[in-house]
Order: C-alpha cells, then sequence, then structure tokens
C-alpha cells in the first residue's frame, strides 16, 4: 500500500482522502484552516455526505490530519484537492492550486503530484514549468479529476463509471492508477490536457441534458403535453438513456456553475464562442425565475404573501447551498414583497441567503398560514406534503412542485391546487383570492 498525501480539507479532499484509507493506504490531510483540522481530529465531519463519518471513525488509523506540510514528505503521492472557484471574469482561480504548488516542501525520491481540483485545460503544462522552476523536476504530475456527486461522493469514489489518468510520463500514469487497483472500473489514460477536458466536457453535457429537457418541460407546459412522460420516452431510447433527463428548477451545486462558466471562458480565450454552452447558462438561470411567474398566475400580486419554500441545499443529501436555486427564488421573493419560510432537514441557516429568509424546524411549521409552498429540494421527507394536515394548515392550499416530486392528481384530489413543471394543469387549479382580470371598457 502506498502512503498519500491530501492537500484541502474541504468535500472533495476529505472524501478521497477517507475513500484511499479505505482502500487500505496510508493517508496525510493537510490543511490551513485550524479550526477544521482540530474538528477532524475529533472525529467531526465539517458538511454533511453519507458514510463519511463511518468511513473516517473506521480508518483513523490510516489517517493523520495537519496544518503542517512537512508532515507530507515522505509521501509517495500529493493530491491536490482545493477549491478553484470563479472569479469575476469567469475564469476559475487558480491561486489555492499555485500556493500549494508554491508551498511543497524539498522532496526527495520520485512523488507525484496529483491535480484532482477541476481546472483549466493547460493548467498541467503550467504547473509542470512551475515544478521545475523551484528545482522539482524530479516531482511527476498527473491529472486525475474528480467525479463525484454530492450526497453519494463514496459510492461514486468506490464504484465509479470511470477512471480517468493522464500524465506526461507513462510510468507515473501507471503508478496512480495502481492506487486504484482493488476498484473494478475503466481506467482512461490519455495525456493531462485531455484528461482535464474529460472533466469539463462531461459536466457541460451533464448541463446541456439539463437546460435541454427543462425546454422541453416549458413547450410542454404550452401545448399540454406532460414532460415526465416525454422523458421517460426519450429516455428509453438506447442512443440516448434516462440519465439527467428530469425537468426542474435548474441545476446548482459546486461544480455545475462554476465549470459551466469556467469552460466557457476556456472557448472565449481561446478565441472561441461557445454558443450552445452559453444558451445552457442561460436557460438554467431564467428557469429558476419561472417559479415566480407561476406563483403570481394563481395569487396575483406576491406582496405581502407568505410563501414556504421547502428545500435549501441545492440537492437531496447534502448542506451544501453553493449556487442553490433557493436563494434565487428566496431573492425574488422578498424582492416581490412577500413573506418567505424555509425549511430543510440539514441545512439549518447559511450566509448565502438573503436577510429576510425564516428558517423553522419542520415542514408543518413552514407551511402554517402560507399561501403557497414551493417544493425546492427532491427530499424524500416531502413525498407525503400533500397531507390534510398542510391542506388544513395552508391559508392557500397552493403548491408548486419546483421538483416534479408529488403526482399531480393525487395531490388534486387531496384538495391542493398543483403546479409542476412542464405538467399539463388543470382548469380547476385557480385560487379564490386572485384578483380578477380588469373589466373590458
Amino acid at each position: 500500500m502506498s502512503r498519500v498525501g491530501i492537500f484541502g480539507a474541504g468535500w472533495v479532499g476529505l472524501v478521497t482522502g477517507v475513500c484511499f484509507a479505505e482502500l487500505g493506504h496510508e493517508v496525510v490531510v493537510r490543511d490551513v484552516v485550524p479550526d477544521k483540522i482540530d474538528a477532524l481530529r475529533r472525529g467531526e465531519v465539517p458538511f454533511h455526505e453519507e458514510q463519511v463519518p463511518e468511513l473516517l471513525a473506521k480508518n483513523r488509523d490510516r489517517l493523520t490530519f495537519t496544518l503542517d506540510v512537512n508532515d507530507v514528505v515522505d509521501c509517495e503521492f500529493l493530491f491536490v484537492c482545493v477549491d478553484t472557484p470563479p472569479t469575476y471574469s469567469g475564469d476559475a482561480d487558480l491561486s489555492r492550486v499555485w500556493t500549494v504548488v508554491d508551498e511543497l516542501p524539498e522532496l526527495e525520491g520520485h512523488p507525484i503530484l496529483v491535480m484532482k481540483s477541476t481546472v483549466p485545460v493547460g493548467t498541467g503544462e503550467k504547473v509542470r514549468v512551475g515544478l521545475d522552476q523551484r528545482g522539482l523536476d524530479h516531482v511527476g504530475y498527473a491529472s486525475n479529476p474528480e467525479f463525484l456527486s454530492e450526497g453519494h461522493a463514496v459510492r461514486d469514489f468506490t464504484h465509479p463509471d470511470r477512471i480517468v489518468v493522464g500524465a506526461f510520463a507513462a510510468e507515473d500514469a501507471d503508478a496512480v492508477a495502481s492506487l486504484y487497483a482493488s476498484i473494478a472500473a475503466p481506467v482512461v489514460r490519455t495525456d493531462v490536457n485531455s484528461a482535464e477536458m474529460i472533466k469539463l466536457a462531461a459536466n457541460a453535457f451533464l448541463m446541456t441534458r439539463i437546460s435541454f429537457i427543462n425546454e422541453i418541460a416549458n413547450v410542454c407546459e404550452a401545448t399540454g403535453a406532460d414532460v415526465v412522460a416525454v422523458a421517460e420516452g426519450v429516455g428509453l431510447d438506447s442512443r440516448l438513456g434516462p440519465h439527467f433527463l428530469r425537468a426542474g428548477i435548474g441545476y446548482g451545486g459546486s461544480c455545475f456553475p462554476k465549470d459551466s462558466l469556467a469552460l466557457k471562458q476556456l472557448a472565449s480565450n481561446s478565441g472561441y464562442h461557445f454558443q450552445l454552452l452559453s444558451a445552457v447558462i442561460e436557460v438554467n438561470e431564467l428557469q429558476k425565475r419561472r417559479v415566480i411567474g407561476k406563483l403570481k398566475r394563481h395569487l396575483g400580486p406576491l406582496r405581502g404573501k407568505t410563501v414556504a419554500l421547502l428545500g435549501l441545499a441545492f440537492k437531496p443529501n447534502t448542506d451544501d447551498m453553493r449556487e442553490a436555486p433557493s436563494i434565487v427564488l428566496a431573492s425574488r421573493l422578498l424582492a416581490e414583497g412577500a413573506e418567505v419560510r424555509a425549511w430543510d432537514p440539514v441545512v439549518r441557516g447559511d450566509d448565502k441567503l438573503p436577510r429576510g429568509v425564516e428558517i423553522v424546524d419542520s415542514v408543518l411549521d413552514a407551511v402554517r398560514g402560507a399561501d403557497a409552498a414551493v417544493i425546492v429540494t427532491e427530499w424524500p421527507e416531502l413525498a407525503e406534503l400533500a397531507s390534510a394536515q398542510v391542506h388544513d394548515a395552508m391559508a392557500t392550499p397552493l403548491i408548486v412542485d419546483g421538483r416534479n416530486l408529488l403526482d399531480p392528481e393525487a395531490t388534486r384530489r387531496a384538495g391542493f391546487t398543483y403546479e409542476g413543471i412542464g405538467r399539463p394543469g388543470s382548469p380547476t387549479d385557480t385560487v379564490s383570492n386572485a384578483p380578477e382580470p380588469a373589466a373590458r371598457a
């Protein structure tokens, strides 16, 4: 087994660290935030991710958490797992990557620096030059992008669709691939630039599917078709498959928005206008705001109305609020003069939410006296939302299902006015306190 150093104890770094420990490797995780390292030494995970706390406890003897960069000097592999957030221009901010390169201690033998952070194409070539300029030409370099989805990251690490390894030297690629020897998955060996592009291209294609089905959903609403049935029929085509064909209120999170901007800017910097990706981004932004139009159609002006946002995290099984649709919805509702209550089983408050959002402890607290409930995140707890208790608690039994989680007909039979995404409405779906249309002169 090998000794693996991890730079960055965030979501990618910690998942990578505990999973490598589970595979039997000795792992040293280094971060620069003392509170984070202290918490991990106590066995506390600073974010919500299934199985990570259990793997941390199970493999404590193979895991070391440190603030001292010198603790990685005897590691054979040095994984870079730091954030690369977008700058104002849309480029990826590589400052943390360069901090890792600049702070590398004197290293002996032939350790390999492995880039797991998502970076623009060409970053590896620049890092290779930076290592050589520091006199670290004996240090190998490889690109090994992560393909982890929040909420299922451990599963994605241990049962991946593929493992991508790009390196300047074949022996370095072989060495990195050997770390995953006990995992049954195809290994894609390629050059560094192509490995970097695989990550960006995969995410861009997934985002394209999401925006495409949301556009189809919008057309379905205009024509009376049901996007759920349409997606099922399309997804059974063996050339297409069913994945990422679920209409909703748009994607969010730490990867898709950031990576779409990075790829768009990368293309622009190279002199190419990525028209398709630009449209994908625009559709996603507009999709979040269509919920406001649905609410207005039923309630009229939203000033003074109370709206319950059910779910805050950008997806279930995580507490990640980065680029979450709930942030846009809450901001727009407050701007319309509405009162906003919010519930989430994991998120208990976040500085990304606009001031004025009231966080409550239960779904019932959120909907009590509300004029509408909006399903923002498809938490399993919301599958039974259309209950008599919820109906009686609401001032107006209106549900806008932003994730098509509920059965429309069953919800209407329970006495609710129901609006989904890309699903046909009912002629009886009106609300009594909506303003009457102005009489003709």
